[in-house]
């Protein structure tokens, strides 16, 4: 007995010791494990997913259908909408269109080729909130980009579509 319980001791002074280096070493020796990962598609850093099949319904509802033209504002522009719509319009869109929306935002210096329009007249004060929806969700080709990732429930810009149109009405 007495042999045993001195090699449980010589044992454990061993593996104790050895378990500690290979926990401080974890991060020095990559050990590559089989996976069935790389027989699987993916997609690479920064590519871009695969396109929605058509006639598709996003899983937050029907933002609209493009057969029926531009959708309908589906919002009253209350006080809580007007500010959410502001939150919202100084994250995503004060930086090109500024605070007033008249396209002079701190960015729109370096984006020479395009710039960006003035939300005070034009197609943006002539056109109906439908179009404006539209527009903030498929962005415009070179020019504005899409935002339906950063404001992935429609009613974020329904609200932004609210909140232009109080600008609009200063």
């Amino acid at each position: 007995m007495a042999v045993l319980k001195r090699l449980f001791i010589v044992l454990g002074l061993v593996t104790v010791p050895l378990l500690l280096g290979l926990l401080f070493t974890y991060d020095v020796l990559k050990i590559e494990w089989i996976s069935f990962m790389e027989i699987q598609p993916s997609f690479n850093a920064q590519e871009d997913p695969l396109p929605l099949p058509p006639r598709s319904i996003p899983v937050q509802g029907a933002a609209y259908v493009p057969e029926l033209g531009a959708p309908v504002n589906p919002l009253v522009a209350d006080e809580a909408s007007l500010a959410r719509g502001k939150e919202q319009y100084e994250i995503n869109c004060q930086i090109c269109h500024g605070a007033n929306a008249d396209g002079k935002g701190p960015f729109a210096v370096y984006l020479r080729t395009r710039p960006p329009v003035s939300l005070l007249e034009g197609n943006a004060l002539t056109g109906s909130d439908g179009a404006m929806f539209l527009t903030i969700t498929n962005g415009i080709e070179g020019a504005m980009p899409s935002l339906k990732e950063n404001l992935p429930e429609p009613n974020m810009r329904w609200d932004i579509v609210n909140y232009i149109r109080s600008l609009q009405g200063k």
